[in-house]
């Protein structure tokens, strides 16, 4: 930790969390038909954007028809990710009472089963946020993301697996819970994989044809115009969930912990973890809408389960607590953020601290 988050002693680590725990009750008291007429909309937009795509691949011949029906396509499936899927799995919506938007049952279009997603993203990533050894995503397994992971020749491959997860992220999310890298070291065995393999096939196999075989077979003579405008479109969508994510955890300045260090925390101690390993991106309405408002990632990681258009409304209050309590608040363009990120994977390619 830095030395302004190390100064800050027990008894202001406390104060601050009781002042941001009034800041979620405040907003939890509010929420109500505005936050439900909300991700309804948004929810019929998405589906405006598929149909309105499969429609112009029908013309996919003429070049702008299927330039338009790829990017409706894109829309739609960073929409479904990352304001709906990834949203609605977190719970911002369970107080509705809809089954259609409850976080146990919720299913999205991507490969990755929502019941997996929900634990290693849900429990292990939000509890143990930036804990090295504990949260998984602190380099997914495969990267090299900060000085304090020891540095081996296989990191020499960063840039190279970096990407590799952004071309195919969906499968990168869909593979994080076989913890693959414990596999090879013999920390986990087959007992530990088979019950995730079943869901994980299935998942793939309707995705795919669903994808693949059964919108390009639809349209008939333009089946292989319609199949390459699938795969763009989910190409497109890997690469912005990549690099929004990506940029909400590795810039520099996003603080990475020991498990001593988070070891008997307090409320306010979690807190303030999320807020010094977070980073947002700033932008317009538009460009948070398409992140699912993880440009306010600070945000999130504090209040996962509050619904994410909250976040811009509230992100004065939670810079003016960091401000207050000496703690910085990293933000800035996607150019800036997503610079760093980059920077980092190529320089820590190379041997380093604790190498």
């Amino acid at each position: 930790m830095t030395m302004t988050t190390a100064q800050l002693g027990p008894s202001l680590i406390d104060e601050m969390g009781e002042e941001l725990d009034a800041l979620r009750q405040r907003v939890v008291d509010d929420l109500g038909a505005v936050d439900a007429d909300y991700i309804r909309k948004v929810i019929a937009v998405q589906r405006l954007c598929e149909v309105s795509g499969r429609v112009l691949l029908f013309a996919g011949w003429f070049p702008p028809a299927w330039l338009g029906g790829v990017a409706a396509l894109s829309v739609s499936k960073i929409l479904d990710n990352m304001e709906i899927g990834h949203n609605v799995l977190h719970g911002q919506y369970d107080w509705m009472k809809d089954p259609a938007l409850n976080s146990q049952t919720f299913e999205w279009d991507m490969v990755c089963p929502s019941g997996q997603w929900r634990r290693s993203h849900n429990f292990m990533h939000h509890t143990y946020t930036n804990i090295l050894d504990k949260d998984r995503d602190v380099g997914y397994g495969i990267l090299r993301i900060t000085e304090d992971q020891p540095w081996h020749p296989y990191y020499l491959g960063n840039p190279v697996y970096a990407a590799a997860q952004a071309l195919f992220f969906e499968y990168g999310i869909m593979l994080h819970d076989l913890e693959a890298d414990r596999i090879v070291q013999g920390e986990r065995g087959w007992s530990d994989v088979r019950p995730l393999l079943g869901p994980m096939l299935r998942k793939v196999a309707g995705q795919a044809g669903k994808d693949y075989l059964l919108y390009p077979a639809l349209t008939g003579p333009l089946a292989p115009l319609t199949l390459a405008a699938n795969v763009s479109a989910n190409l497109v969508r890997n690469l912005w969930a990549f690099s929004i994510i990506f940029c909400g955890h590795f810039p520099d300045g996003a603080e990475v912990f020991t498990e001593e260090q988070a070891e008997d925390e307090s409320r306010g101690g979690w807190y303030l973890r999320q807020m010094v390993g977070s980073a947002n991106i700033s932008g317009s309405p538009l460009f948070h809408l398409l992140s699912g408002n993880l440009s306010h990632q600070i945000e999130h990681h504090l209040f996962p389960d509050i619904p994410s258009r909250r976040y811009p409304q509230i992100a004065g209050e939670v810079r003016a607590i960091c401000e207050k309590y000496g703690l910085p608040y990293n933000t800035g363009s996607l150019s800036k953020q997503l610079g760093s990120v980059v920077r980092k994977i190529f320089r820590l390619a190379l041997p380093g601290k604790n190498s």
